[in-house]
């Protein structure tokens, strides 16, 4: 019985060395398995079972940091690789980890997507925050003195967010598209579970100047059609004002079918007509995908 147990667990090392050494590498975060097909020792896993039940080995994969789990533990050999791939195995998780879907009615048909999906829960707008100059804006107004970038010492939602976008005395308005297909948002998945979408925007005055701000966030289709719109009034400053920063946010719910792409476009002028750059400033956006209220 004693050496059953040692060659069992020489066994178990020598696979999952093995594994490691075959398995693809990702820089990127993302969900990677290398495409040639593992095929472990015949009597690996019938060397395990009787010491491993099935029932610990999947107590013992929910334990295990999730990205391991898909990189290496479904590897193992068939048993394994079911377990990992089973809704169940990743309902369980969500579970555990008080991942719920925003409409309960609406059941994921994919749970490991899902999960996933909720757990890298991310900004989809590019350089919000002027980091970059304009790089990821396509700039669709540009009036007066055209937009600028601006250093800000105010603090953003109790944050330290060093710089922002400004408009001049004629308006100014930027916009970003977001592929959701290509973020990674399939059009079933999006159909199906039809997840909250989260927007926000950081917009504040000059305190010696009148300024103007608006917003409008789209739904669009394929063929990059409005299905739902979110553009409420413009937002106006008078001239003398504390220096706030102020937040516009929205959550587009029950949207329908067909959603592929969302179209942000925000911007403002002052109300002076002011030479230079005294219009609202913008900063901090985002848009957010989500999938899942956490518990």
């Amino acid at each position: 019985m004693r050496s059953r147990s040692r060659r069992a667990k020489v066994t178990y090392r020598y696979q999952m060395s093995y594994t490691k050494s075959r398995m693809g590498h990702s820089q990127s975060g993302n969900i990677h398995v290398t495409s040639r097909n593992f095929e472990p020792r015949s009597d690996s896993c019938t060397v395990l079972q009787p010491d491993v039940p099935l029932a610990v080995v999947e107590e013992i994969l929910l334990n295990l940091p999730e990205h391991q789990v898909v990189r290496v533990g479904r590897l193992v050999c068939h048993e394994w690789k079911e377990l990992v791939d089973s809704a169940a195995h990743w309902r369980e998780r969500c579970r555990r980890e008080g991942i719920q879907p925003c409409d309960a009615s609406r059941h994921p048909e994919d749970w490991r997507l899902f999960y996933f999906l909720t757990k890298q829960r991310r900004n989809l707008l590019k350089n919000p925050r002027a980091e970059d100059e304009f790089n990821g804006w396509k700039i669709v107004q540009n009036g007066g003195d055209s937009w600028a970038v601006e250093n800000n010492s105010v603090e953003v939602s109790k944050n330290t967010v060093p710089k922002c976008f400004v408009t001049s005395y004629r308006l100014c308005l930027k916009q970003q598209l977001i592929d959701l297909t290509k973020e990674g948002y399939s059009g079933a998945f999006m159909d199906h579970l039809q997840p909250h979408i989260k927007i926000s925007d950081w917009y504040a005055q000059r305190c010696d100047c009148g300024c103007e701000y608006q917003i409008c966030v789209e739904l669009l289709d394929q063929k990059k059609k409005r299905i739902y719109t979110f553009e409420p009034e413009p937002v106006f400053f008078p001239q003398w004002n504390d220096t706030q920063w102020c937040e516009m946010t929205h959550v587009f719910k029950d949207y329908g079918p067909g959603v592929r792409f969302i179209r942000f476009t925000h911007g403002g002028k002052d109300t002076q007509y002011w030479a230079g750059h005294y219009g609202i400033r913008v900063t901090n956006s985002s848009v957010e995908i989500c999938p899942a209220m956490l518990g």
